[in-house]
């Protein structure tokens, strides 16, 4: 009878043992996002609320809010989160030790897919005779929350127009930027996120917006010479109420982006969910913005060292 009550005794122990091994074999994926308001964050809780990632026994996606591109570089590079949303330039600036003010290299954040791309968008009343960007001097403008993608972009812009120290600046969400200016305590906001922004539908319900062509500064300026990795885009005419011309702008890509110890087999396998008829549907649904997402777009616009679990994906897909 001792024996038979220890033999059972040794057979739950293995269980259990067996159980909590299964347990700690599923590979926790922090995805940081962004702010309310923000793209960055749709995508985070897209990821996390996928049927098909929910249901995965190998790993759990949780989607966190963060201030926006720059702290999800620092963030992934640290392992602090496991994947994220970043924008290319800001990869492409921190694997080469060149952002602003800091010299170290971010080389432990590795390309995963391209997401949608991100102009920039700067919104000012209609009766403001603000035409330029230079027309901002003395002006008080949201410029996006600090360490974000947003706000980097923003500095990098207005300081390469030079009017940066020459501006009040806000640094805010952009809901809250859309907030501010509705109730006359800004005179302009910055966006660097896809269309139609949220915040910017919002703005054009209590005001008469219009938009600054930040297409013809940056061309005109040189921007372009300077910083290769923005591409020419332009917001198509009756994108927000009232703005009823094409808008010229530049933009960013958003890139998928994965600490470089994420296991190959769960990129790969969650490339494998997001890149289905399922996925695709389940992303556009979220939001228009990620109606370009598709196999054809997924490996583009990428200038910096992919993830190998990503490699093996897009190559099986015939797109590298």
């Amino acid at each position: 009878m001792k024996k038979q009550v220890l033999a059972l005794m040794g057979i739950f122990v293995l269980l259990v043992a067996g159980m909590a091994t299964t347990v700690s074999a599923k590979e926790r994926v922090v995805f940081s996002g962004g702010p309310a308001g923000g793209t960055f964050q749709v995508v985070a809780n897209a990821m996390q609320v996928f049927k098909p990632m929910k249901a995965s026994k190998d790993f759990r996606v949780r989607a966190q809010s963060s201030a926006g591109s720059v702290e999800n570089l620092r963030k992934v590079n640290s392992g602090k989160a496991q994947m994220g949303v970043v924008y290319s330039g800001h990869v492409y600036l921190g694997r080469n030790g060149k952002m602003k003010n800091d010299p170290k290299k971010y080389e432990d954040v590795l390309a995963v897919g391209w997401l949608y791309g991100a102009p920039a968008q700067l919104i000012v009343r209609k009766d403001s005779n603000i035409k330029s960007t230079r027309d901002l001097v003395g002006k008080k403008v949201g410029v996006g929350n600090a360490g974000s993608g947003a706000f980097a972009n923003c500095e990098l812009f207005f300081t390469h127009m030079g009017i940066w120290d020459k501006i009040e600046r806000n640094a805010m969400g952009y809901n809250d930027a859309a907030q501010a200016f509705g109730n006359n305590q800004l005179d302009a906001f910055w966006l660097f996120t896809a269309f139609p922004s949220g915040a910017v539908i919002m703005a054009a319900q209590t005001n008469d917006i219009e938009m600054v062509n930040l297409g013809q500064d940056a061309e005109s300026s040189g921007f372009y010479d300077q910083y290769p990795y923005f591409s020419k885009i332009s917001v198509p005419a009756g994108t927000y109420r009232g703005v009823d011309y094409e808008s010229p702008s530049f933009q960013d890509s958003a890139l998928w982006v994965a600490n470089s110890k994420v296991t190959d087999d769960t990129v790969y396998k969650m490339l494998s969910m997001i890149y289905t008829e399922e996925g695709l549907a389940h992303m556009k649904e979220q939001k228009k913005t990620f109606n370009k997402m598709s196999l054809d777009t997924g490996a583009q616009g990428v200038v910096t060292p992919w993830h190998p679990g990503a490699v093996k994906f897009w190559k099986e897909k015939g797109m590298m």
